[in-house]
């Protein structure tokens, strides 16, 4: 089968290493233009899936547009079988159309629950149990099209969302073969989603993050989750910014303001929240190293 691959960030290289050592043809590789960052903008920066297809000596496409004439009359050249996009962006129909199968997209979560751009963290945040992969049919809007295939993926209880997504990495070049080979021998029927039990998963930001400990402690422990190692929850500690990664949640009452700190020093760092405490154990200053609790216990002095 011709196939026009679409993605950008290292989730997406995967699918589209299964698809290169398959037996489909690879026609192209469209990702988004490569932009200049670091220090002083003097890097060129170009994403993981340009970087895979450079590799492999795939066409790239790298379009300012997806609506530009130019593009399209490209990819209507190559006359694809089917598109299959993994974390790119919206595409118009003038793009989903035109393969002969349509385009399939690859999402993080069992839809329609967690529609959006982070459904890997909110099932976290949301505590849930299960959460798993979807491959559907693309139409006019995000999320909602036909699905093709499922897979079930369970969420330990002290996963993160860092966890979840390299696990989710590991099988999803399987669960893609697999959706593009039932749906070439027509042994897979698209599904309309149940709109009724949809729900929302909007992309996450930084600076949203701050931890608020007149919450459970329960929900605090599952947002540090949801949110490590990226972007990150927060909260402030000898007036700077102190990122979160994980922490242990203990159960107990207390007469303590949600929110008091409380240390020896030596051996723990523990945050109040409104029905117990959290026993942080993976944590960093704004700026510096990532580290451990003893590590940040040796570099830290009472004030």
């Amino acid at each position: 089968m011709k196939i026009i691959f679409m993605g950008t960030p290292d989730f997406a290289v995967p699918v589209l290493d299964a698809l290169y050592n398959s037996e489909h043809q690879v026609q192209a590789v469209v990702t988004v233009p490569d932009h200049w960052g670091g220090r002083n903008k003097s890097q060129k920066l170009e994403s993981a899936v340009k970087k895979y297809a450079d590799q492999k000596n795939l066409e790239v496409l790298q379009p300012k547009k997806l609506n530009h004439a130019s593009f399209l009359n490209r990819l209507r050249e190559l006359e694809p079988d089917l598109i299959v996009v993994v974390a790119f962006k919206k595409l118009p129909k003038l793009v989903w159309s035109i393969p002969r199968l349509g385009t399939i997209n690859l999402h993080a979560s069992l839809l329609p629950a967690f529609r959006g751009a982070a459904p890997i963290n909110h099932a976290v945040i949301q505590g849930e149990a299960i959460t798993g992969m979807t491959t559907f049919l693309i139409d006019e809007k995000i999320d909602t099209g036909h699905i093709l295939l499922q897979e079930r993926v369970p969420i330990r209880n002290d996963d993160t969302a860092g966890d979840l997504y390299n696990r989710m990495m590991e099988i999803s070049g399987e669960f893609v073969l697999e959706t593009i080979q039932r749906l070439e021998s027509g042994k897979i029927t698209p599904t309309p989603q149940r709109d009724q039990f949809a729900s929302a998963a909007p992309k996450v930001f930084f600076d949203q993050n701050e931890l608020d400990f007149d919450q459970p402690v329960n929900d605090l422990y599952n947002f540090i989750r949801g949110m490590s190692p990226y972007p990150a929850s927060w909260t402030r500690y000898q007036d700077k910014i102190l990122k979160i990664f994980f922490a242990e949640p203990v159960h107990k009452v207390h007469q303590e303001t949600p929110g008091t700190i409380k240390t020896d020093y030596q051996t723990y760092f523990r945050i109040y929240a409104a029905d117990g405490y959290l026993e942080i154990e993976d944590l960093q200053w704004e700026g510096k190293r990532r580290m451990g609790i003893k590590d940040f216990l040796n570099g830290l002095s009472p004030q």
